[in-house]
Order: structure tokens, then C-alpha cells, then sequence
């Protein structure tokens, strides 16, 4: 059994219905903003964008 469907990312607390459907993913997505940035520079690492799909 995947345990990790069970826990939430960073995404459950968004109002977007695109982001929300997202929230369960096993990947540790940030939305839009400050903290995703600051992750990044600390990191040193590129950002991903999502913009969604149709």
C-alpha cells in the first residue's frame, strides 16, 4: 500500500481546483511564491512551472 497518498503537500491549502487535485502527488510541490524562490536560491536549484493543461 502507498502510504504516501495518505499525506498532503504543500498544495492542500490552496483555494485553485488545479492545484488541489495535486495535493496528494508524492511530489513536494510549492505554489506560486516566495517561499518556492527562496528554496530555490538556498538550493541553488532551477524552479519547475506548471502552468496546467486542457
Amino acid at each position: 500500500m502507498d502510504n504516501h497518498k495518505n499525506i498532503p503537500n504543500r498544495l492542500i491549502n490552496e483555494k485553485s481546483p488545479y492545484l488541489l487535485q495535486h495535493a496528494y502527488n508524492p511530489v513536494q510541490w510549492y505554489p506560486w511564491g516566495g517561499e518556492a524562490f527562496e528554496k530555490a536560491v538556498l538550493e541553488d536549484k532551477p524552479v519547475f512551472l506548471s502552468i496546467g493543461y486542457s
